[in-house]
């Protein structure tokens, strides 16, 4: 494969969704994806309106992260934590899909949730966060059907904060369960340059990181190309 460092770039999410991120860490995350123009940051919901005003008329996304880590919250909570963030300044969501329903073969629960926070984030994309480490194939691929029937624009292996990342075999399963519209974005344990190509060549559309900066500059060095 063959990215120069700006199309790389453009594939990531510069992410920071630690508990005790400061406002000068998300500061400093903003200015960072100015200077490599990654196509997004992704932060916690108290920091979006902190990011929204660092990014103004930069071209650059504040993606924020809803029912995060665990997916166990109420639906009607994530519904209004979503409408809530766009108020804030968010331009795409997130969301953490209720793993336990899913594990249990709630399709309809699972379903109503995505569905009912697509509406309420209107034109805002919405990306559904699977965690794969948690699933078996048939739950990832019931997952992935679920989102695009209730409209997701994208589907997400991880929030990081599991027992495992993304991994290329769960990239090209879910690339292969969605097709070629919808996206596809790795995220969790991706800290390289080979690593970061890699799940691209398998499928994904946007990689969630903290070593975008490690991740360009590897690629820009000649460490990353295969």
């Amino acid at each position: 494969m063959s990215l120069s460092a700006p199309e790389l770039a453009r594939y990531i999410d510069h992410t920071l969704l630690k508990p005790d991120a400061t406002a000068a860490d998300i500061e400093r995350l903003c200015a960072e994806a100015r200077e490599h123009h990654f196509f997004a940051v992704c932060v916690n919901g108290s920091r979006v309106a902190l990011a929204a005003s660092r990014l103004e008329d930069s071209g650059i996304y504040v993606a924020a992260v809803v029912g995060f880590p665990l997916g166990a919250t109420d639906s009607d909570a994530k519904r209004f934590e979503t409408e809530s963030l766009i108020d804030l300044g968010a331009q795409e969501i997130d969301l953490v899909v209720n793993i336990g329903r899913l594990r249990d073969g709630d399709d309809r629960y699972v379903f109503r949730e995505i569905r009912d926070v697509i509406e309420a984030a209107q034109t805002v994309p919405v990306k559904v966060i699977l965690e794969t480490c948690l699933l078996n194939e048939a739950q990832k691929r019931l997952a992935c059907s679920l989102a695009v029937e209730a409209g997701a624009r994208m589907v997400k292996t991880s929030t990081g904060f599991s027992t495992g990342g993304a991994t290329i075999e769960d990239v090209r399963l879910l690339r292969e369960c969605v097709g070629p519209k919808l996206g596809v974005k790795a995220s969790g344990g991706i800290r390289d340059t080979p690593t970061a190509l890699a799940m691209i060549e398998a499928g994904a559309t946007r990689l969630g990181t903290s070593a975008g900066i490690a991740i360009v500059q590897g690629l820009s060095a000649g460490t990353g190309s295969y």
